[in-house]
């Protein structure tokens, strides 16, 4: 009953640590998506340079601000002539009389703040316009955040599931020595006597049917970052590094576990001190 008890307790916190790495690794990619939002704030062409100096100065006494990063037109040119690969040589022709504007690109100190700070930007003197994608951010927080609550519905779901089998199999275990405890409780022993060994051994239960998927997971999650990390990481995605996010999830495996072990163990126990 022992060996069952561990056993159970290894399955289901391995499944709950694949999903915790796997809902870790989604969130990462959201988290890296919304970090790549910026504002563009084009600077009309017929600013000085003293105008485009105090304009600095405005957006960076504004609050909510990370940083600003000034794009002259022939930078802005540059990177729109890279970002069409082949087809940008077509623009270098214009080059001579560059018609893009000098811009400044600003970050807010939290993806989410990118709209409000925009909206402080735009109506400053000598902005021409404000480019942060209004459209495509409404639509990719809404996408995250419901990645997010998906993922943590996923957890929770599985969480509870492995608490209710975990239980149930521990529940079993001391089932088996029903008559023990009753025989104990009979000759005067105190409910606390009786209870500590069976909390104790609860948690040494969930404690080290924990240890088998920490090292599944840890060996298993290594192995997969050092031999497919390069072919997984395309676009913006790539695999979170192994440490520490492995010994994040081994804490949380050993504080599930051990925590499911005791409170398993005393609910089971609780029924048989009536006597």
């Amino acid at each position: 009953m022992t060996f069952a008890s561990i056993s159970a307790v290894a399955v289901m916190l391995l499944v709950v640590g694949v999903f915790l790495l796997l809902i870790m690794n989604v969130n990462n990619v959201a988290s890296t998506i919304e970090d790549d939002v910026e504002i563009k704030v084009y600077i009309e062409l017929t600013a000085t340079e003293e105008q485009q100096e105090e304009l600095l100065t405005e957006i960076e006494e504004l609050p909510n601000i990370e940083s600003i990063v000034y794009v002259d037109k022939e930078e802005g040119l540059d990177q729109l002539i890279d970002s069409l690969n082949e087809s940008g040589e077509v623009f270098e022709s214009i080059r001579e009389e560059n018609p893009l504007n000098d811009a400044f690109v600003v970050r807010a100190t939290s993806p989410q703040l990118t709209e409000q700070v925009a909206e402080t930007i735009e109506p400053l003197a000598n902005v021409e316009r404000v480019n942060y994608g209004r459209d495509f951010i409404e639509r990719l927080f809404a996408v995250t955040d419901l990645v997010r609550m998906i993922g943590l519905i996923l957890v929770v779901g599985m969480l509870f599931t492995a608490m209710f089998l975990i239980a149930n199999t521990i529940k079993i275990t001391i089932l088996s020595r029903k008559r023990e405890i009753q025989i104990m409780k009979l000759v005067g022993a105190t409910n606390g006597f009786i209870r500590w060994p069976f909390f104790i051994e609860g948690l040494l239960l969930g404690v080290i049917g924990a240890l088998v998927p920490i090292l599944l997971i840890g060996f298993g999650y290594s192995y997969l970052i050092n031999n497919f990390g390069a072919r997984i990481e395309i676009m913006f995605f790539s695999l979170v590094s192994p440490f520490p996010l492995v010994w994040q999830v081994a804490a949380l495996l050993v504080a599930i576990g051990a925590f499911i072990g005791m409170w398993g163990s005393m609910m089971s126990v609780r029924k048989f001190l009536k006597v």
